[in-house]
């Protein structure tokens, strides 16, 4: 029965994906509005619903510090796995709208958690701040025509309502679907790993952890495999957004104390979330591309990550050593990768521009 879950959830898991992209792509396309601008809204918010979930039942029971790693764990997961994961099937072409508008606000609001959290704590006024900034993002981000134009577009489009609740049904499926195939396939890897002996502390921190990221990693390789990549980057930015600006927000200001930060999470955990944020903008700006070779740098970042939690939580006495190799090895080779892509980017820009200007005068 454990073996048919895990099948099954792997199933859901595709189908869910490909109904949730589907009917994104067709609503965007009903509301006159970019793939990508419902990648970072409507795909996004579906695909955080387990976070929203998780934060909110964590909230009222008075448990925020809960919500706190689950969103942290998310968003660093969001960047370095998912954005890995999908890249590996596929270059995903970034929108200069991301770059431009959509990365600033997700680092702005990374820098901004880390700076509300340094003194250990996270306040209702703190969740009321981040709100503001979400109202204003959301405002500038989604797009207003005139009632002209709106009054043409229901005159284009007679059977608009009955094409918009049947999009919005196949979103709502392909979430459903993804929700519990995720936790089909969660359950199935926990039974498989305990057959193994393997200890829940390596479950918790592997397993569990990469399986509440499974319905944006779906929803992402999916999307890019079927040519709607703007809604597999829209997902994993916008997610991280909302992640911050309104689940861990409403999250603060509806916790019946100030959530406690710990001492841990101050000097690793969001820092790794904001280098997490970081590291887009040279990826993004060069090229505007995740090419598959980043994807697997980010990848190696994320396994770098986990395997630093696991020796930590472990107390092993190789972590000081392993902590050197990360630091004198992989960050170096992270900047002269990026610097030479950089480089490269710019002789292609210089080679284009003479090009161009040649053919002008010609």
């Amino acid at each position: 029965m454990v073996i048919v879950l895990f099948v099954a959830g792997i199933v859901l898991l595709v189908f869910g994906a490909d109904l949730l992209v589907r009917g994104a792509a067709s609503l965007a396309a009903s509301l006159g509005v970019s793939s990508l601008i419902i990648g970072l809204t409507v795909v996004a918010v579906g695909t955080s619903s387990p976070e929203v979930a998780v934060s909110l039942q964590s909230a009222f029971a008075g448990q925020g510090d809960i919500t706190l790693g689950n969103i942290i764990g998310s968003n660093i997961a969001n960047v370095m796995l998912i954005l890995g994961v999908a890249a590996m099937f596929g270059s995903l072409p970034v929108d200069r709208q991301i770059f431009r508008r959509d990365l600033p606000v997700m680092i702005g609001a990374s820098l901004l958690t880390l700076l509300l959290a340094l003194d250990r704590s996270l306040s209702r006024v703190d969740g009321a701040i981040m709100l503001l900034g979400l109202i204003g993002y959301l405002w500038v981000m989604w797009p207003r025509g005139t009632q002209a134009e709106q009054s043409d577009s229901r005159h284009q489009h007679p059977h608009r309502w009955q094409a918009l609740v049947l999009q919005l049904a196949m979103i709502a499926g392909g979430l459903a679907l993804l929700v519990v195939g995720a936790r089909w396939l969660v359950d199935g890897a926990v039974t498989f790993a305990t057959w193994l002996g393997v200890s829940e502390l390596i479950i918790g921190l592997t397993i569990v952890a990469i399986g509440t990221s499974l319905p944006e990693i779906a929803t992402s390789v999916v999307a890019g495999l079927r040519g709607e990549r703007d809604i597999a980057v829209g997902n994993v930015i916008g997610s991280n957004v909302l992640n911050l600006l309104f689940v861990l927000a409403l999250t603060m200001a509806l916790s019946p104390q100030p959530i406690t930060v710990p001492e841990v999470t101050i000097w690793l955990d969001l820092p790794v979330m904001v280098g997490a944020a970081l590291i887009c903008l040279p990826i993004f700006f060069t090229r505007c591309i995740v090419s598959q070779r980043e994807g697997s740098l980010l990848l190696v970042y994320y396994l770098s990550y986990t395997l630093y939690l696991i020796l930590s939580a472990n107390g092993s006495d190789q972590l000081s050593v392993y902590s050197a190799v990360v630091g004198l090895l992989l960050i170096p080779l992270t900047v002269v990768l990026l610097v030479v892509r950089a480089l490269r980017w710019l002789g292609e820009e210089r080679r284009r521009r003479i090009t161009t200007g040649t053919s002008t005068v010609e």
